[in-house]
Parts: C-alpha cells; sequence; structure tokens
C-alpha cells in the first residue's frame, strides 16, 4: 500500500490522485511534449511526475 508523504492517506485507487497537465508553452514557442503532475487526491501535495508525449 502506498501512503502520501504529507497527509498520509492511502493511495491504493486511482481516484486517491490527481492527474494536473501543465503547460509546456514557452514564449513564442510550445513544446512537443506534456507535462504533468501526480498530486494526492486528499491534500494535493505533488507526488511525482512526468512526461505523456507528442502534443497534438
Amino acid at each position: 500500500m502506498v501512503h502520501c508523504p504529507e497527509c498520509d492517506s492511502d493511495l491504493d485507487q486511482q481516484q486517491d490522485v490527481e492527474f494536473v497537465e501543465m503547460d509546456a508553452e514557452t514564449g513564442f514557442f510550445a513544446a512537443s511534449k506534456r507535462f504533468y503532475v501526480v498530486a494526492c487526491g486528499e491534500c494535493g501535495a505533488a507526488i511525482g511526475g512526468g512526461v505523456a508525449g507528442a502534443k497534438a
């Protein structure tokens, strides 16, 4: 079982976490990848993140 490092709530179901997509645009150019952060659904603490692939 996984627990949130901030609030110690259980993270055992998909709805226990939130996937937040971050805007990759900087200035005139948009990045070709989509960045995301995985956050605790209870307190909102960032747990992880990554790159989701090419932006359509």
